[in-house]
């Protein structure tokens, strides 16, 4: 297992609480996201226990990367709904906010993340059943997400032009993006030139225009 949190005192407690199971063990621990990512490639961990607040980059950001090395189980003192929602949309397998669980339900959960089974504790999932209750459209997301696709297909834009894309539209400037995507600012601002050019974009708002459909591919001008 790899624990990220960017408190020194809590990777030691977690890491005491771990070892003490006979069967589980911690072998490595990260004080950021760029730290854990590092090491997950260097350890390849069963699960990693990320904190999403950490100094850099912090576990949100670093959240879609680690998934796609191991299971990831959030555990933090994080308890937005906001944040709570988007980590599982990333990717997280299980949600657990401190002071909610017990030792053993800890351990439960560390055991049963790689075998694909989420743990939530009592605000994550009040806040997943929120958003849950809240969506009067179900169709929604799915049609959100074939948008996204169609978009992809019709711009040409690869998998990680379309990751930079969403990025810029979410608000992120160039800094923000080469962290969470673990790259230099140069090779965003190279990936940018060419979403650019794909979008046929000579700014960021008509860039993202385009991508989130509020104006028709393949028309320029300002007006």
């Amino acid at each position: 297992m790899l624990i990220a949190d960017g408190n020194p005192v809590i990777r030691a407690g977690l890491a005491a609480l771990v070892c003490a199971a006979e069967d589980l063990d911690v072998i490595a621990q990260a004080a950021d996201g760029r730290e854990a990512l590092s090491l997950t490639r260097r350890h390849a961990p069963d699960v990693i226990l990320l904190d999403v607040r950490m100094p850099g980059v912090d576990g949100i950001s670093a959240l879609p990367h680690l998934v796609q090395m191991a299971p990831v189980l959030m555990l933090t003192y994080s308890k937005e709904a906001e944040i709570i929602c988007e980590a599982l949309l990333l990717g997280a397998g299980g949600y657990l906010v401190h002071g909610e669980f017990t030792t053993d339900e800890l351990l439960r959960a560390v055991r049963d993340a790689p075998l694909g089974r989420p743990h939530f504790t009592p605000t994550a999932a009040s806040a997943l059943l929120a958003e849950v209750r809240s969506s009067s459209h179900p169709q929604r997301v799915v049609a959100q997400s074939s948008e996204r696709m169609h978009n992809s297909v019709v711009f040409g834009l690869s998998s990680r032009e379309v990751e930079i894309m969403d990025l810029i539209a979410s608000g992120m400037n160039n800094q923000q993006i080469a962290a969470a995507c673990f790259i230099s600012e140069k090779t965003v601002k190279n990936h940018i030139n060419r979403i650019f050019a794909k979008l046929r974009s000579a700014t960021r708002s008509e860039a993202i225009a385009r991508w989130l459909g509020t104006a028709r591919p393949g028309v320029t001008g300002h007006g």
